[in-house]
């Protein structure tokens, strides 16, 4: 049966795309999940014009991103944290914090999501990376001092 995708679904299509799938897939789970609706000429043009507001969209973004990643790159973020006497930090600078210090020092709002970090727990200088974008990729340096 082809349908036509209402939203992403992974591993299958993006939304707009018109993909061929097994009825009882389409039947018992795209459909009633508001997912996808069954493939007709009239839709396969509402498809086109979905396809095409996702495309304008994904390219807003990512321009977006890019110039997120100019401006974070060339910047160091200062966190302030309290350590023991061997640097070792008392808990860890999580990924929120880093996305709290950006919003303060850059002004730049990321998504706690879009950062990949383990958690820092030492005092100095780290890297995190930022993937606001699928396409998009950038480290943002850390720097953790003591807390006065």
């Amino acid at each position: 049966m082809k349908v036509v995708l209402r939203d992403n679904v992974e591993s299958l299509g993006k939304k707009g795309d018109v993909v061929d799938v097994a009825d009882g897939y389409a039947r018992n789970y795209l459909i009633p999940a508001g997912k996808a609706f069954r493939s007709s000429k009239g839709a396969e043009q509402q498809a086109t014009r979905m396809r095409k507001s996702r495309e304008l969209k994904d390219a807003k973004e990512m321009a977006e991103a890019q110039e997120m990643a100019a401006r974070l790159v060339s910047t160091t973020i200062h966190i302030s944290a309290r350590a023991g006497d061997q640097g070792k930090l008392f808990g860890s600078v999580t990924t929120a914090d880093v996305c709290r210090a950006v919003a303060e020092q850059a002004n730049i709002l990321l998504e706690r999501k879009a950062l990949e970090s383990d958690g820092i727990k030492e005092l100095g200088s780290h890297t995190v990376i930022a993937r606001p974008h699928p396409d998009v990729e950038f480290p943002i340096t850390v720097e953790v001092v003591t807390a006065d």
